[in-house]
């Protein structure tokens, strides 16, 4: 058999063999997991406390967001730092829903972004992960925010590796759900302090999702 005969027939039956995957990957779907409602996210997490009943978004933000669970509340510190933490959870990506950046959706409401870095976030086993940080205004309103991407095992600040690893994951592990997750803290006069607090409830509720965002 010739070279080139050779290279066909290695290319057809590869061909063949994604075809067979893909095919197999539709058919099957998404591999279940069992996770817990956010509504029954803990109500305290170290020293931050619930400080009011939860934010619910309304039907016209629920359509465009696409979330399959989310949480949106504000936490307090005995010392008097607020908080405020949000988590999108989507079930699957396969269909066209999918985390909804806020770097796209902050401007839309009137929110503008500035000083852009990132924040290391620690966990209790010793490790850390990269988040996103931001300086938020809106009019007299000045916060700090931190957001990342979690899920399947996985946090990351990159929404550009997010959607790869969710492509190398649903191959994988038949699996594309994931959250994105924020922590805003009001700003006050000093950064330094208003990034301590928001890294302190990052790590607290980083620590606790796996239940509602399974890993």
């Amino acid at each position: 058999m010739s070279k080139s005969s050779v290279r066909f027939v290695v290319l057809l039956i590869a061909i063949v063999a994604v075809g067979v995957v893909v095919n197999t990957w539709a058919y099957l779907g998404e591999a279940h997991v069992d996770r817990k409602e956010l509504k029954n996210f803990p109500e305290q997490i170290g020293e931050w406390r619930q400080g009011r009943p939860d934010h619910i978004l309304d039907d016209a933000t629920l359509t465009v967001l696409r979330a399959s669970d989310y949480l949106w509340r504000d936490y307090l510190r005995a010392d008097g730092q607020m908080g405020n933490f949000y988590v999108g959870y989507y079930a699957s990506q396969r269909e066209g829903a999918s985390y909804h950046s806020p770097l796209n959706c902050l401007p839309g409401s009137g929110w503008t972004l500035s000083q852009p870095g990132k924040a290391m976030i620690p966990l209790p086993d010793g490790s850390s992960f990269a988040a996103n940080k931001y300086v938020i205004e809106n009019g007299d309103d000045r916060s700090l925010m931190i957001y990342w991407y979690q899920g399947r095992g996985r946090t990351v600040a990159s929404e550009y590796w997010g959607k790869i690893y969710t492509v190398i994951d649903s191959v994988r592990l038949r699996r594309s759900d994931g959250a994105l997750v924020r922590v805003t803290v009001p700003l006050g006069e000093s950064e330094d302090v208003a990034l301590a607090a928001a890294t302190d409830l990052a790590s607290k509720t980083a620590a606790a999702l796996g239940e509602f965002v399974p890993n």
